[in-house]
């Protein structure tokens, strides 16, 4: 049994924690939110009084916050009071720069870091089958893996401090793309009276195929589980992809690289929340793509 400080415990953070009790860890959780809190308790987490309290005694601590200055934050303020040989792991998905420098400060105390930024969802958090893309040490990498297993379907170590967060963002803009490409797609076969099902049976099975139509098809009736057959709610808010889609396109600016794609997807997108849409799930982007010049708000 590992001792694991769990601060932040949002849609994210809670089911996350919750696996790691089941597998028998002991967790000490806090989260500003006191709903939160209660939930976590309820999933058999320790609620601590404060992120101070929370890391007393724990062997690692785990952060999943919603960006870079919250993360960086967390980290001034606990690295310096943790004991010895903890390991920080911070599965945020944040800017690459700030997770380097949440590293950085870990280092200037002695600490080991990595940064674990995860795909899946809330689904995948609940299922304990997240993919973890994990920067950091090799040394400290073997450490973090056995604390992440219970959450993870899947664990890749991407390579040095900062590059699970490069691997996350680059991820994360392929999706937001393809989502928009299967989206427009669809509104082009409605258009041309070809019924979902029948672009849906052939597009999973040729060239077309990828993730966004397969697993997360944004209409209603092939993939059952899809957001589509409930509304499109989250699932992965299109907030969120929007922050991702913003940091890939950061990221490329600070690098040099053209994304003109990611660059549009991320126009999209804000767009899709200016009209009130970003609570929905991101894959409800074709009620945009269909001209709806109004819709529903969330």
């Amino acid at each position: 049994m590992t001792t694991i400080a769990f601060i932040g415990l949002g849609n994210m953070g809670n089911p996350m924690a919750a696996n790691l009790v089941k597998a028998g860890h002991q967790v000490q959780g806090f989260d500003l939110v006191p709903e939160s809190l209660d939930k976590a308790a309820g999933n058999g987490v320790d609620v601590a009084t404060s992120a101070e309290a929370a890391i007393e005694g724990a062997e690692v601590v785990i952060t999943m916050l919603p960006a870079g200055k919250h993360v960086l934050s967390v980290y001034e303020h606990l690295v310096p009071k943790a004991a010895k040989g903890t390991l920080f792991i911070d599965s945020s998905t944040i800017d690459v720069a700030s997770a380097r420098k949440a590293h950085a400060i870990a280092a200037e105390h002695g600490l080991l870091s990595i940064d674990a930024p995860v795909s899946g969802g809330v689904g995948g958090a609940e299922a304990g089958t997240l993919t973890f893309m994990a920067g950091g040490s090799d040394e400290a990498f073997a450490i973090a893996e056995p604390v992440l297993q219970p959450m993870a379907g899947r664990i890749v170590h991407c390579g040095g401090d900062g590059a699970g967060q490069a691997a996350k963002i680059c991820n994360n803009m392929i999706l937001g793309v393809s989502m928009i490409a299967v989206g427009e797609a669809f509104v082009l076969a409605e258009k041309l009276g070809l019924s979902h099902q029948a672009l849906f049976d052939v597009a999973s099975t040729s060239s077309g195929q990828c993730w966004s139509l397969t697993t997360y098809c944004p209409v209603p009736g092939p993939v059952p589980a899809s957001p589509a057959n409930r509304g499109y709610q989250p699932g992965f808010a299109a907030s969120l992809m929007l922050k991702d889609l913003r940091l890939a396109q950061e990221a490329a600016q600070g690098a040099g690289a053209a994304t003109p794609l990611g660059a549009e997807a991320a126009q999209i997108y804000a767009i899709f929340e200016a009209m009130g849409q970003g609570g929905k799930d991101f894959s409800g982007i074709i009620e945009f793509l269909r001209g709806k010049a109004a819709v529903e708000k969330s």
